[in-house]
């Protein structure tokens, strides 16, 4: 399949001039850079790829440096004696403590490996006072939970997904800017088209009543025919004036949308257009399916409520187990502390296993999967919908595209069949209602025109929105998505 869109492209222009001829192409180039919508479409790429970011850097080696720097205690704290009998001893020290840890989280189990390295400075004042330093060269632990779920494993596979569906609704949102800018482009362009002709009707109703007032003066017409004149050029007036007025409302709409000053004076160009095919309802689903952000959200949905579900199960029991080893040295020097080593083991395995809870754990099971069950049917609904509704679009272009050449037919008739009545009317051979009749049909022809212009291009834009594929080029719709985000 084919399909072609060809738009003209004006004479480029500086926006600091009060004049700018714009393009419907370089509006939506306009509009994708400096909209305010295309810059908040941006945000939420970077918040998104920032988020990924940090799952990421979950996944890495963490080094981290702690310290106490220093403590210092001098206080009575309670003593029990070899007796059972209580006393009060005084203590008076300075303790300073360093210790470097590099962790890793484990995706595979979920646990965590810590090696680390400390050293401890204990000075205590007073008659028996002195030094003492403790050292921990390397020491590695090991804290693992058995029979729970893994959330490190279950980030893995969900955020991927989620930041995929982000940079898709970035595209669609890019997509979406441009339909807001084909709008506003159509609605300068419509007024523009209403204003000249406006301005041509009132030309000719100003050359018509000058010749009906002569016609009258000759006996040809009656001044009935000449009050009727006299009433299409007011009417002709009255409607260059709102012309006027809505050509200066659009284009101010249409400046603000694109970021420009109000005092550029944007002149728009009718788009040319080229069809050689129909858009192909399979293609278009293929690209969608493959594209849309609706299939990333639905499978990362579908994974969640699975996460929900085995996060439930979980619950029901939790076993944990930590073991560390090491070496451990202690002297009064601070080279002493590292010489010699002794070993450094500690093992702790901990349970809970509920006994009684009354069915409150298992209630939450089944309310995970009741909600699971309930989303699948709901994400289902949600993609049938979506693929009628892009049936629909793919039928409702492709029937455009031919009421596109079929206005273009009638705008051309009708401005025939209105110029040739002109000249009749002025050779005398047909009456006013016959010429306001042709006229209204030309103004009407060549608004239809437009408008069915505007609808192609918002189907077609919609379209692209929907399965990311410039159905032009029969390329995939991307992005530069590191340039964006360090812009």
């Amino acid at each position: 399949m084919v399909f072609s869109a060809i738009v003209t492209v004006g004479r480029p222009a500086s926006l600091a001039g009060e004049h700018h001829r714009l393009t419907l192409q370089e509006t939506i180039e306009r509009a994708r850079r400096n909209s305010v919508e295309a810059q908040q479409a941006l945000t939420e790429l970077r918040a998104a790829y920032w988020q990924y970011r940090a799952h990421k850097a979950d996944l890495l080696p963490e080094v981290s440096l702690s310290a106490t720097l220093p403590s210092y205690s001098k206080q009575y704290n309670a003593y029990q004696t070899a007796d059972g009998s209580y006393t009060f001893v005084r203590s008076n020290y300075l303790e300073t403590t360093g210790t470097i840890n590099a962790t890793q989280r484990i995706w595979q189990t979920g646990g965590t490996l810590t090696l680390s390295s400390s050293i401890d400075y204990l000075r205590q004042y007073g008659e028996d006072g002195g030094r003492r330093y403790m050292a921990i060269p390397l020491r590695l632990t090991l804290s693992q939970r058995l029979f729970g779920v893994n959330d490190v494993k279950w980030a893995r596979r969900i955020e991927p997904f989620r930041y995929r569906e982000a940079k898709a609704n970035y595209l669609a949102a890019t997509e979406g800017v441009t339909i807001q800018a084909v709008n506003l482009y159509f609605n300068l362009l419509l007024s523009k088209e209403n204003l000249s002709m406006a301005r041509q009707n009132y030309q000719n109703a100003q050359r018509l009543y000058d010749v009906a007032l002569a016609k009258r003066e000759m006996g040809i017409i009656s001044d009935n025919d000449v009050l009727q004149m006299r009433l299409n050029l007011l009417q002709a007036e009255s409607a260059l004036t709102d012309g006027q007025t809505a050509v200066s409302s659009s284009r101010f709409r249409l400046a603000t949308f694109l970021n420009l000053t109000d005092s550029v004076d944007i002149d728009t160009v009718v788009p040319e257009l080229a069809m050689t095919a129909d858009v192909s309802y399979p293609l278009a689903l293929q690209k969608a399916m493959e594209n849309n952000s609706l299939q990333r959200r639905l499978h990362r949905q579908r994974m969640e409520a699975d996460y929900s579900v085995a996060s439930a199960r979980s619950n029901q029991r939790s076993v944990n187990v930590y073991v560390s080893v090491g070496y451990t040295g202690q002297d009064r020097r601070w080279r002493g502390a590292y010489s010699p080593l002794n070993e450094h083991q500690r093992v702790e395995v901990g349970m809970s296993i509920p006994l009684l809870d009354w069915g409150r754990r298992k209630g939450r099971i089944r309310m995970a999967e009741n909600n699971r069950r309930t989303l699948r049917s709901q994400l289902e609904q949600e993609e049938k919908t979506f693929k009628q509704n892009l049936f629909i679009l793919v039928e409702q272009l492709n029937n455009q595209a031919r009421q596109l050449r079929i206005a273009n037919e009638a705008d051309s008739i009708a401005r025939r069949r209105y110029d040739t009545n002109v000249k009749t009317f002025v050779a005398g051979t047909i009456s006013t209602l016959e010429l306001n009749d042709a006229q209204n049909s030309k103004d009407a022809a060549r608004r239809q025109r437009i408008q069915q212009m505007y609808e192609f291009w918002n189907l077609y834009y919609e379209l692209r929105s929907i399965t990311l594929w410039d159905f032009e080029k029969n390329t995939y719709i991307d992005a530069d998505f590191e340039a964006l985000i360090k812009k």
